[in-house]
């Protein structure tokens, strides 16, 4: 008889991420593609059955997620990602576009008074961000790699007490990709806003072009080969939560965007269903909903 479904709701990011596992040996480009990929396939599986109540499948599918290595695996993967050969550091985009307001940030920053950055995802802490020493970093990841990277799930962090605990940028560098469903993934968009400072707080006019924001950062296809996002579609999603497109950079692997949170009366509230908008075999199942 097959086991009984429960209605299971996936609360945080943490029900889509398995157990730890022991260290890999370092592995070749190719086989770090091939590990984050499985690892992505096999994540979305155990949300699935999770979200069904399938608790017997679920501790399957996790057990054979651990056999491959588990989170650790698939960080240390990514971390190898973050080499210059391989696509080198994502945040390097950032200080790029960030050079206009370079002298501004500076002059903050020797005043005591620098810009604050959350680095959700964090994997390390020394991307070029940490070592421009323009922002007081405050990095957070579901597994923490090294000291300086706080231990928590974002969709758990405890929401602001006051604007002195908000930022002035948030990072997002694929991680929106790991969570586990549409749902979830417009609830983590929706979720920035409670943790970035108000569209009006930034009185700098070089500063206010890019803060306060968000530094979005997906794998290309996400974007460009889904069945339910196309670039249009993510700008529709982002607008109706009071963020304005500053710049955008595409790559054969992936796509940059930094979103800056404007005024207004406050996100639309604007319904965004799972919809058909490319049709193809070879398609991905990509998609933010937003209720």
């Amino acid at each position: 008889m097959a086991p009984k479904k429960k209605n299971i709701k996936l609360k945080s990011l943490s029900h889509g991420r398995p157990p730890t596992a022991k260290k890999p040996q370092s592995i070749s480009s190719k086989a770090t593609r091939t590990l984050i990929r499985t690892h992505h396939t096999l994540q979305k599986r155990r949300a699935k059955a999770l979200a069904e109540g399938d608790e017997t499948g679920a501790a399957a599918i996790a057990r054979e997620i651990e056999l491959q290595g588990g989170l650790e695996t698939y960080q240390r993967a990514s971390l190898t990602g973050q080499r210059n050969e391989r696509g080198g550091d994502s945040s390097k985009i950032l200080m790029d576009w960030l050079s206009p307001a370079l002298s501004n940030m500076r002059e903050l920053s020797t005043n005591g008074l620098s810009l604050k950055m959350l680095e959700v995802g964090a994997l390390s802490t020394g991307n070029a961000c940490s070592r421009s020493r323009l922002f007081g970093m405050e990095r957070i990841d579901l597994n923490s790699q090294s000291e300086g990277i706080k231990q928590q799930d974002f969709m758990e962090r405890p929401l602001p007490r006051d604007e002195t605990e908000t930022f002035d940028i948030i990072s997002l560098s694929l991680v929106l990709n790991y969570v586990p469903d549409a749902v979830g993934k417009g609830e983590m968009l929706r979720r920035t806003l409670k943790f970035l400072k108000p569209a009006t707080s930034m009185q700098n006019p070089e500063l206010a072009e890019f803060f306060p924001s968000l530094f979005l950062v997906l794998p290309a296809p996400c974007v460009n080969n889904s069945r339910y996002m196309d670039e249009a579609r993510l700008e529709s999603i982002m607008r109706s939560l009071e963020y304005e497109l500053v710049k955008k950079k595409i790559s054969n692997k992936l796509l940059y965007h930094l979103w800056r949170r404007v005024a207004g009366a406050g996100p639309a509230k604007v319904l965004f269903k799972k919809e058909e908008i490319r049709t193809g075999k070879d398609r991905n199942n990509f998609a933010i909903v937003l209720k």
